[in-house]
């Protein structure tokens, strides 16, 4: 990783004359306009590592199209690779010199070091962009929220004793293939698990079930004592080689974790299993790999295991501000804060809003219109507020009503063709970074279509 961008196009570098084409012709346009966006990706992408030495590598430019180009089509890895290798208009607008092709692993590596701060910089860029063109000022705008899941299974307390039972032994296994064999000893009950599992899934008596979760404990304690014996060996452990010795610390501080996440799915396997308790959803450990979901329910309907992100859009159908939390936050105790950020975003308030029912407050709406500056304050549900409390006229009321309807579009789309119904990405930072790639390429290509529809 040696350059931040490309070396200056030619004329010959033309995109086609497909509609797909020219939307990513004017994406690469508006990139462009702004080259100062590639700092902080150049940033992340040479921290702690050399730059003086070794292959060239990918530019900084070429890592951010790439990254692009894979939320704008929702592609995998496999597919992005492929695609940078068979279409010429992919190839034009990352950049790709003719003879090179770029690897899965290349192109993973690489786009997985773009920080979260880099995507928002991006963003910011956009905005600044979109208000220039004068194709959004940031005057009007409508709020909502919506859940994202990660990429889990749907979490039971039986599938959750059998996830942790099957990679602690797997990770036991894996200490003994170590140079020279680590002392300690263990016995493979995933056979055995596995048969609990399906009886607790497939029978309709409570007796059966119960007898089955108590023979899930007994096991799980087991392997948690094997483990507890084989982490001490391992921190110990010096290998034949420094691969092994690292792999074995490894190895430990993994088994360590692991054994206080099961410990934690033992408890509440007990506490709602065998004394009828209600685990509360802030207690529930709902996945051993990705830790950090959250249990959303909303407005009574199916209840998701993500996160819950709040989103702001405007007339241009850009997405305005994202705002991530942990943890089930209410609506309503989120909208001043969201307006809060869009004036320090835009430098003013917005003149006129609206946003669902959920965000509804005698309290929101007075501390929203007290200054003066926010003339209509919208909910679509009243919840006890009057129209003219709202909106100085019926007639306002019903067009930012109707107005705020559309980012349920906004959404949709988002979900339908960002990726934004399921994060493939693990770890809590890992999620962000994927919300805010996605937003990012949601807003190129509405400012593309904007920019061809006045052409």
């Amino acid at each position: 990783m040696r350059n931040k961008r490309n070396p200056q196009r030619t004329i010959f570098e033309v995109l086609g004359n497909h509609p797909g084409a020219k939307e990513l012709e004017q994406i690469a346009c508006i990139l462009d306009a702004s080259p100062e966006i590639l700092e902080q990706a150049y940033a992340d992408l040479i921290k702690n590592r050399r730059v003086d030495t070794g292959r060239d590598g990918m530019t900084a430019e070429q890592v951010l199209r790439c990254a692009i180009l894979k939320q704008f089509r929702e592609l995998t890895y496999d597919d992005l690779a492929y695609y940078l290798a068979d279409s010429h208009s992919f190839r034009t607008f990352v950049r790709i010199p003719t003879g090179k092709y770029l690897a899965k692993s290349t192109l993973q590596e690489n786009i997985k070091l773009l920080s979260e701060e880099a995507w928002v910089a991006i963003h910011t860029f956009l905005l600044a962009y979109a208000q220039k063109e004068n194709i959004e000022d940031g005057r009007k705008i409508r709020i909502d929220s919506t859940a994202v899941e990660t990429d889990i299974h749907k979490p039971a307390d039986s599938s959750l004793l059998w996830d942790g039972v099957r990679i602690i032994t797997r990770w036991l296994f894996n200490g003994k293939e170590l140079k020279p064999c680590p002392t300690y000893s263990f016995a493979d009950h995933r056979r055995v698990m596995k048969k609990r599992l399906l009886k607790i899934q497939n029978t309709g008596k409570q007796s059966e079930r119960e007898a089955a979760y108590k023979d899930m404990l007994f096991y799980a304690s087991k392997v948690v004592t094997y483990a507890e014996q084989a982490i001490p060996v391992l921190a110990a452990f010096v290998g034949d080689n420094l691969e092994d010795h690292f792999r074995a610390h490894n190895l430990a501080d993994k088994l360590a974790r692991a054994i206080d996440l099961l410990r934690r799915v033992m408890d509440q396997t007990e506490r709602r299993v065998f004394k009828g308790e209600k685990v509360p959803a802030s207690e529930k450990i709902v996945s051993l790999f990705e830790t950090h979901t959250d249990i959303i329910v909303k407005d009574r309907r199916d209840t998701a295991y993500g996160h819950k992100i709040f989103l702001t859009s405007g007339p241009s159908n850009l997405i305005l501000d994202c705002l991530m939390e942990r943890g089930n936050p209410a609506d309503a105790d989120r909208f001043l804060h969201l307006l809060e950020r869009h004036t320090e975003l835009y430098q003013r308030p917005p003149r006129q809003t609206s946003a669902d029912g959920g965000f509804a407050s005698k309290g929101n709406l007075a501390a929203a219109k007290k200054n003066g500056k926010i003339k209509d304050v919208v909910f679509s549900k009243k919840r006890g507020l009057s129209v003219m409390d709202m909106a100085k006229s019926n007639w306002v009321y019903r067009k930012l009503k109707n107005f705020r309807a559309g980012i349920e579009a906004n959404i949709s789309t988002l979900k339908r063709k960002y990726g934004l119904t399921r994060c493939n990405w693990s770890g809590w930072e890992g999620f962000r970074k994927y919300i805010w790639s996605a937003i990012v390429a949601y807003n190129l290509h509405v400012l593309a279509h904007i920019k061809l529809a006045k052409a």
